[in-house]
């Protein structure tokens, strides 16, 4: 694997373990050009999943959009990286199990809805508000409105 710090494919596996869900190894690397460490994360992937846009452009699913997604809505809340990944695994595997090759974008939006819901409140808010295109302080009030007194996150 190439290091991500200085581009050399010179680099070694330190340490691999399972995730606590058991659907990812985690590895520490080691790259011995610069000496940087480094973790990256091994999946099994079941299917190439195509994205269908709103407009009926396709593109290729990319986890990594979910886990950029996933972390903002999640920053400086109390979740650890390696739960976001987790996290990310989960929606990717749902979106799987769909048994589709191609997913509408609005399945994926409301499936990392539905997982943030579930995990943190202010986080659901924060995707909410991007992904639904909040344009006043009213759709906020709804979005919080539909939590009820459940609230996972606060």
């Amino acid at each position: 694997m190439k290091c991500p710090f200085c581009g050399s494919p010179d680099t070694q596996v330190k340490d691999s373990r399972p995730s606590e869900d058991g659907g990812t190894i985690r590895r520490r690397r080691y790259c011995a050009s610069c000496n940087s460490r480094f973790t990256t994360f091994e999946r099994v992937q079941l299917r190439e999943l195509v994205v269908v846009k709103k407009n009926g452009e396709r593109r290729m699913f990319d986890r990594e959009k979910i886990v950029r997604s996933l972390s903002l809505a999640l920053r400086k809340r109390p979740v650890s990286e390696e739960q976001i990944e987790q996290l990310a695994t989960r929606i990717v595997q749902k979106l799987e199990s769909l048994g589709e090759t191609e997913i509408p974008a609005a399945q994926i939006g409301a499936t990392v809805m539905e997982e943030l819901k579930n995990l943190d409140s202010v986080a659901y808010i924060r995707f909410a508000s991007v992904y639904k295109n909040f344009r006043e302080a009213k759709d906020f009030e709804n979005i919080v409105g539909e939590l009820g007194g459940d609230d996972p996150g606060a």
